[in-house]
């Protein structure tokens, strides 16, 4: 099969392929808004919201939920007295699988003679 050239959209249909974009987008919003139903005859009818308590409840509790949070992560620390401050103490340098200075490791085996008695996994029967 041979390859396939589509020709590039000129300047002016490309701007108007980006310019009927939101206009779309719109349209689709408009014709969405009065598609609701009536409501069913043995449903009881809702009270509206007040707005003050939907402001409250849907700006309120993320806040609380924030402050919450932040309060679980630095109280702590700063009851062990740790500076939380940005650019604070500098915490402990911790090399991990580093070289240990620890008295219970074996040396390592200087020979690779059948001999050698510093361990390992292999095994000689």
């Amino acid at each position: 099969m041979g390859l396939v050239n589509t020709p590039a959209l000129s300047t002016p249909a490309r701007i108007a392929a980006r310019a009927s974009l939101p206009l779309v987008a719109l349209c689709l919003a408009l014709v969405a808004a009065p598609a609701h139903a009536e409501q069913a005859e043995g449903w009881t009818t809702v009270e509206d919201v007040d707005t003050l308590h939907a402001l409250l409840l849907l700006g309120g509790l993320p806040v609380l939920l924030f402050v919450l949070i932040g309060l679980a992560v630095y109280v702590p620390a700063i009851v062990r007295g740790e500076d939380v401050s940005p650019g604070g103490m500098a915490p402990e340098s911790l090399w991990l699988g580093g070289p240990r200075a620890s008295a219970k490791e074996l040396p390592a085996g200087d020979s690779a003679d059948e001999t050698d008695e510093t361990g390992g996994a292999r095994g000689s029967w």
